[in-house]
C-alpha cells in the first residue's frame, strides 16, 4: 500500500495546526493494545464490542467465535468501524478505522499472524493455528479477519487536528 493522503479538516483542527502524520497515526494502530469494533446486525441495529487486534502488512486482524455477535453480522454486513485511542480530551490521538473484513484461512497465513499476536503481548496471547482459524477442540475456531483500511480519521489533541487519510484504490 502507498502512503495515503492526508487531509486536515479545518472545522475541527486549531488554527495554524497540520494533518498528523501517516506515520504517527500507523504507529498509535500498531501500538493499540484494545480496539472497539462497530458492526450492523442484520436488523441494521449496531453491535459495538472490544477486542484485540495485530497490525500486520497494512491491515487490521481480529478473531472472533463464529457464534458471536460481530461473526454473525459481517455474514450479512462485512463493513466495520475499529476505533482505538486515548479516553482523554485534552491529550493522546483517538484512530478511527474503516474498512471491509475479510475472512483469513490458512495454515501459512494463520501462522504469521498467531506469531504477531504473540509478540506483540510478549508471549500472553498464544493461539493453536488449523486452516479455519485459530484454536481447536472444546472452545471451537475462532474466525480470523482483515481490515484492509478504506478510510482512516486521526483525531489528535493539543494541539486538536482532525486528518482523514484517503487510499489509493486497488
Amino acid at each position: 500500500m502507498s502512503e495515503p493522503d492526508a487531509e486536515l479538516d479545518p472545522r475541527f483542527s486549531d488554527p495554524d495546526s497540520a494533518p498528523t502524520s501517516w506515520a504517527t497515526t500507523a504507529q498509535a494502530i500498531a501500538e493499540a493494545q484494545l480496539f472497539w469494533i462497530s458492526t450492523t446486525r442484520a436488523s441494521g441495529r449496531p453491535h459495538v464490542s472490544p477486542l484485540v487486534a495485530v497490525w500486520v502488512d497494512e491491515a487490521l486482524y481480529f478473531s472472533t467465535g463464529p457464534a458471536e455477535q460481530k461473526a454473525l453480522n459481517l455474514r450479512s454486513n462485512p463493513g466495520v468501524v475499529l476505533t482505538t485511542g486515548a479516553n482523554s480530551w485534552s491529550e493522546g490521538l483517538d484512530v478511527v478505522v474503516e474498512g471491509t473484513a475479510r475472512r483469513v484461512t490458512g495454515q501459512a497465513d494463520l501462522s504469521r499472524l498467531a506469531a504477531a499476536w504473540a509478540r506483540k503481548w510478549d508471549g500472553r496471547w498464544q493461539y493453536d493455528v488449523t486452516d479455519e482459524g485459530f484454536g481447536s477442540g472444546e472452545h471451537g475456531v475462532a474466525h480470523v479477519f482483515a481490515v484492509r483500511p478504506a478510510k482512516v480519521l486521526a483525531f489528535s489533541k493539543n494541539p486538536f487536528t482532525h486528518t482523514r487519510y484517503r487510499f489509493p484504490a486497488g
